[in-house]
């Protein structure tokens, strides 16, 4: 409350300053508007506005502060505090000095420190404009004010830009924090505050306001250790979370090291789907540049699926070997059948160490992307390169055909000197397609899926994001690909698709694939009416019949129908890489009417509808708990939780660190020296605790 008192008013007035060559507050709006487009914070004085004068009086400081602050609002300028005084007796509260925002001048050693970034504008120009309070009794006074300003003042509603009129309030940090973790960008989170105050102006604070919000709380957690915090997580999601497992490395000063991790969905989805793995490092991902590394797959609907993450200080061998073995053992040691990944040294390296009987391949993309570089000059003199390498590495069937032509090119355009073909031509098994159609793929020949990943991580993490934040935007994109994989479920099992042919094998694997899969096979089975075919010869009593299609005699395969026609196999080698018959099998199949006989035997579980009811044991799943003995990493971070709870409390004092020191000393011989049969005869026996 404040109590006003009309006699004896004394306004004292600023000298009169000049306003030329005197720097202007650009005026973004000269628009005088109502009073409803004030903060919530200075409506409360809106309706009893008054004008300070001296002996105005308060019943405490905020009202001072406020009428003071509502009164520059309204004029055209912002405040700030200048000065406080306090009694000598119990130094307690007894003035104040509000100034004008423009009040004084820069510093002048300021102005000589040499300075990585322009210097910016001036603000403070030596406006005398001010109120001063002092305390009487129990009331505060305005004891000094001066009105005069020696600048342009704003409108009202400008004036809500000026740093003293802006504020992030408590309900806008909340939303701020929620948006920046679903990765939503600075100038689209003042989008959506605009929005909800209904205009730029009635926001209260500004862009950069956001943007230092945000730094600050970033800065805020790095303070209390990023390491910590990410420790931290782990150890709640392993707690909520039955089935998620880390893995954390420390160095000899205890840093944090590498770290992987994988809940419980992604695990179960390598047992279903981890057949094929693509493994791949971006920097996209955090603030300290660590390298971000994604086990990815595909699923039966063709959508991405991941089997796991993590951060790595370094792209060494012994970086990438530690968390091969680490994920081998959260994926409860089935080694995939193929891996997929770029020309990187230390990758193969560490592959070739832990996964010994995985077949390695090379993303031909990767390799092929160096082809300007080293082979431009062969394509600027003849135009016809091009379109022969091409042909050579994509378009040649069989090993036989690759060899043949790859001979032919390099003698005809006199590459046989040439170092990176032969670099490449030694690794030609890892990455040439011919050398690779019988391997099963799952249709991936590069690391595409991981790329496509890294592309859509971009959505929710940026390369400011800390690691530890960065753990829970991971958290938020998984769950965008498992809301999509059940979106996927669901249309398979509401609708059905449309028949192009009038085979009734169509309809039959219609309720067994799912949409995607169906619509693969179904491409293939309405192409395979267009191809014509001839029996060639008899092996074994094998039939081979060259299938080609109609009105065109350039591209023809090779189909091989068994003796006892249970089986059928083709030179494009579709089923083996891909696992779908391809249109060359189909049409011989068709024509032969035994279709319906064998396709069966042609149906790949992980393409179907039921790819995922089989039962996972040994992984926490969606249904509840499957695992009836923990794996013995789930078994390693439970002990680590309980090691990390009786160290906290024995290094509260040198007996209790003591006592502790021993008993693990303890349990180390007794587990060094007996059987697991007999362990539970054992006992360890420690001394009481001497406080």
């Amino acid at each position: 409350m404040m109590s006003v008192f009309r006699d004896d008013v004394e306004i004292l007035d600023s000298a009169n300053s000049s306003a030329d060559g005197v720097e202007m507050i650009e005026d973004l709006d000269v628009e005088v508007v109502e009073d409803r487009n004030l903060p919530k914070e200075l409506k409360m004085m809106s309706s009893s506005y008054v004008e300070p004068y001296v002996g105005l009086q308060f019943d405490d400081l905020e009202d001072a502060h406020t009428c003071y602050k509502v009164f520059s609002r309204r004029t055209g300028f912002s405040i700030r505090t200048n000065h406080t005084r306090l009694s000598k007796e119990n130094r307690s509260l007894i003035g104040v000095e509000y100034v004008c925002s423009r009040e004084g001048f820069r510093r002048h050693y300021s102005k000589l420190k040499e300075r990585v970034r322009p210097e910016a504008a001036e603000t403070k120009i030596g406006c005398k404009a001010m109120m001063t309070i002092r305390k009487d009794g129990e009331k505060w006074v305005v004891s000094k004010f001066v009105l005069e300003h020696n600048h342009e003042l704003l409108s009202p509603r400008s004036t809500s830009l000026l740093r003293g009129h802006r504020r992030v309030t408590p309900a806008q940090k909340n939303l701020i924090e929620t948006l920046n973790e679903s990765g939503i960008p600075t100038r689209k989170i003042m989008s959506v505050l605009s929005k909800e105050s209904g205009g730029d102006y009635n926001v209260g604070c500004i862009g950069k306001d956001i943007h230092n919000y945000l730094g600050k709380r970033r800065r805020k957690v790095l303070g209390e250790e990023d390491a910590q915090s990410l420790y931290t997580y782990f150890l709640e999601s392993e707690r909520n979370n039955p089935g998620f497992v880390y893995s954390i490395q420390v160095d000899v000063d205890g840093s944090m090291g590498n770290c992987f991790w994988a809940d419980a969905k992604s695990r179960a989805a390598y047992q279903y789907f981890g057949d094929v793995v693509t493994f791949d490092a971006t920097y996209l991902t955090n603030r300290y540049k660590m390298p971000f590394v994604l086990f990815t797959g595909v699923n039966h609907h063709h959508q991405s699926v991941m089997f796991g993450c993590a951060l790595l200080i370094n792209e060494t061998v012994e970086s990438y070997t530690w968390l091969l073995k680490t994920w081998l053992e959260a994926m409860l040691g089935r080694a995939p059948s193929t891996i997929i990944t770029d020309d990187d040294k230390a990758m193969t390296k560490a592959i070739a160490e832990v996964l010994p009987d995985t077949t390695h391949k090379l993303c031909i993309w990767h390799l092929l992307q160096k082809v300007p570089e080293h082979l431009g000059h062969v394509s600027n003199r003849y135009p016809q390169f091009q379109e022969d390498f091409h042909h050579c590495i994509h378009e040649t069937l069989t090993v036989e055909e690759f060899e043949l032509e790859w001979t032919e090119m390099l003698l005809k355009y006199k590459l046989e000197e040439n170092s990176w073909l032969q670099n490449i031509y030694t690794r030609r098994a890892k990455w040439v397609p011919a050398y690779l159609r019988g391997i099963f793929c799952a249709g991936m020949s590069t690391t595409q899926r991981s790329e496509s990943m890294n592309k859509f991580f971009k959505d929710y993490v940026r390369s400011n994001t800390m690691v530890s934040d960065f753990v829970h935007q991971y958290d938020k994109a998984l769950n965008a690909f498992y809301l999509s994989e059940k979106e996927n479920d669901v249309k398979t099992k509401t609708t059905k698709p449309i028949m192009r042919t009038s085979y009734k094998v169509e309809e039959e694997v219609a309720k067994i694939y799912t949409r995607t899969s169906f619509l693969i096979f179904q491409e293939e089975l309405f192409n395979s009416q267009r191809y014509k075919a001839s029996k060639t010869r008899e092996e074994d009593g094998r039939k081979i019949y060259l299938v080609t299609l109609d009105g065109k005699e350039s591209s023809a395969y090779e189909v091989t129908l068994g003796r006892e026609k249970h089986n059928v196999s083709c030179t494009c080698c579709k089923f083996e890489f891909i696992g779908f018959l391809c249109r060359h099998s189909l049409h011989i199949l068709g024509k032969k009417s035994i279709m319906n006989n064998i396709l069966q035997s042609y149906v790949l579980e992980r393409w179907t509808i039921n790819a995922k009811s089989r039962v996972v044991h040994g992984i926490c799943g969606d249904e509840g708990l499957v695992e009836t003995v923990p794996t013995a990493l789930v078994m390693k971070h439970r002990l680590m939780r309980q090691f990390y709870e009786v160290a906290e409390m024995g290094s509260q004092s040198i007996q209790r660190y003591e006592h502790v020191s021993r008993g693990i000393e303890n349990i180390r011989q007794v587990l060094m020296n007996v059987d697991d049969g007999n362990i539970e005869g054992h006992t360890v026996h420690s001394q009481n605790i001497d406080e």
